[in-house]
């Protein structure tokens, strides 16, 4: 269990946030609120109150961020996007939850086949589910609303970068540390381990976590600062130039030790692109891998997928990881079968989406990918409009730059997509959603509505152009404060 301490640091996170808006420019103050609660709150640690979704590691910085900057820096914050595919998609996120709360009232009894006694029973959705839903929806989006006003910008695209960069140079000291000592970082400092240790020994060595969830995120993080490392090297001066490119080395060294298969392969597939392609290449890309993390699900449940084709390399490169693989793919399989019973609004919350031993309650499924958790638990409904939101910005991108690049186009604007396109290939292995991947969508989503409307480059962000939508929030400059939603 969670020490005194993580306690603390949960509430002293506010603080933290009221210096970094009060000291650092609005970007960068906004891009740390968020990654630095990620990267250094205690995990599985939260303040849990009634009637909302508890306050942990991922929601208490979302909040802070949100509330710093339209109460305190008296900023706008539009919750309605100017594309009419994002407006539906955010409806859909939000609204969704009301038909999937609604059509899994039944509890759900899983009994023993080989006797007549009932097992296991899960109660059934309520009232008070879709309250606490519907709030957690609002929350997990507020990243994606404030980098969609306040990052959208060449501005705010290069501190996403910069902060990326500092980010893995810094998490790589006790990275490396636990690399060497094995994972004690969080057992020291919260007073507990936040996964299984097992998960953590790989290749004769350990694989480093830190704070984060699991090994898995951490690397995925490793090679996010990897690749903002090699685009900031890539446009640098002759006075970085040399610096960038041994913190682009370095962070491969860094990126090896994580020990985890795919994000290596990861950087051998992408690495060069960053280095080597052009903008509109770059952007072709990640408009092709968004499309396949959207249709994943049909082309999975088709047969489309070679996967027996994918478990035969992956073996001829390691058979322990292949036979990992199997297992994740197996496990997707019965649980693609359990969401097949109810598609399209999902089983809802409380593990209803999943297997279970009727006799222990074990659970007999294992859900890794994002995609199969999202799939079972709002239906495609939800599928769709997460999936939806996190790659409309991509294709928006490439229709915006299909032709041409459009003149001043921003020179970091592909990089963030390709970040944020990897992990949404990620995504269909783990659950790597995180608020740093919502940030990046809004601000490469606020970006693509400039360039669709042909904006005046320079500009800090969107500004008023977002149209009458709800909006939050007031100028620092008004003559009258005032709130209007």
């Amino acid at each position: 269990m969670p020490n005194t301490f993580a306690s603390l640091m949960l509430l002293t996170w506010p603080f933290v946030c009221l210096v970094l808006f009060k000291r650092l420019p609005l970007e960068r103050a906004l891009i740390w609120c968020i990654l630095g609660g990620y990267l250094l709150l205690p995990p599985k640690a939260a303040f849990d109150f009634p009637l909302v979704p508890a306050m942990d590691k991922t929601s208490l910085p979302n909040i802070c961020a949100f509330l710093f900057v339209v109460l305190m820096l008296r900023r706008k914050v539009s919750f309605w996007p100017e594309s009419g595919a994002a407006r539906a998609l955010v409806l859909l996120f939000l609204l969704g939850v009301i038909p999937t709360v609604l059509s899994n009232g039944e509890p759900v009894t899983y009994s023993d086949p080989g006797t007549s006694a009932h097992g296991l029973t899960i109660a059934g959705a309520t009232i008070h589910d879709l309250l606490s839903v519907a709030v957690d929806k609002i929350i997990v989006l507020l990243p994606f609303f404030l980098g969609r006003q306040l990052l959208a910008s060449e501005t705010g695209q290069r501190e996403i970068l910069r902060a990326l960069m500092l980010g893995g140079l810094i998490y790589s000291i006790p990275a490396l540390l636990e690399v060497r000592l094995s994972p004690q970082l969080n057992i020291w400092i919260y007073g507990f381990f936040q996964h299984d240790f097992e998960q953590m020994m790989r290749g004769g060595g350990f694989r480093p976590i830190v704070f984060l969830p699991h090994a898995l995120w951490l690397a995925l993080f490793v090679l996010s600062a990897l690749l903002s490392t090699a685009a900031l090297a890539r446009r640098a001066s002759n006075a970085d130039l040399v610096r960038l490119i041994l913190a682009t080395v370095y962070l491969v060294g860094v990126l090896y030790l994580c020990k985890s298969l795919a994000t290596q392969l990861y950087a051998i597939a992408f690495l060069p692109v960053i280095v080597l392609s052009d903008a509109r290449t770059q952007l072709r890309l990640t408009a092709l891998l968004a499309l396949v993390a959207i249709t994943y699900p049909i082309l999975r449940n088709t047969g489309m997928i070679p996967l027996d084709t994918i478990l035969e390399q992956a073996s001829a490169i390691d058979p322990d990881r292949a036979s990992s693989l199997a297992y994740r793919f197996n496990n997707e399989q019965i649980l693609l079968d359990r969401a097949q019973e109810k598609p399209w609004f999902g089983w809802a919350g409380w593990g209803r989406n999943l297997l279970f031993d009727p006799n222990s309650g074990k659970i007999l499924t294992v859900p890794d990918g994002r995609w199969i958790i999202v799939f079972g638990v709002y239906g495609w409904i939800g599928y769709i409009a997460e999936m939806g939101l996190l790659a409309l910005p991509l294709l928006l991108l490439w229709w915006s730059t299909r032709k041409s690049l459009p003149e001043r186009f921003s020179p970091y604007a592909n990089t963030v997509a390709v970040i944020l396109a990897v992990n949404m290939i990620d995504m269909l292995l783990n659950a790597t959603l995180i608020p740093l991947t919502w940030l990046c969508t809004g601000a490469l989503l606020g970006y693509a509505e400039t360039l669709g409307r042909k904006p005046r480059f320079g500009s800090t962000g969107p500004g008023p152009l977002f149209g009458k939508g709800p909006v939050i929030g007031r100028r620092r400059n008004a003559k009258t404060p005032r709130t209007t939603i």
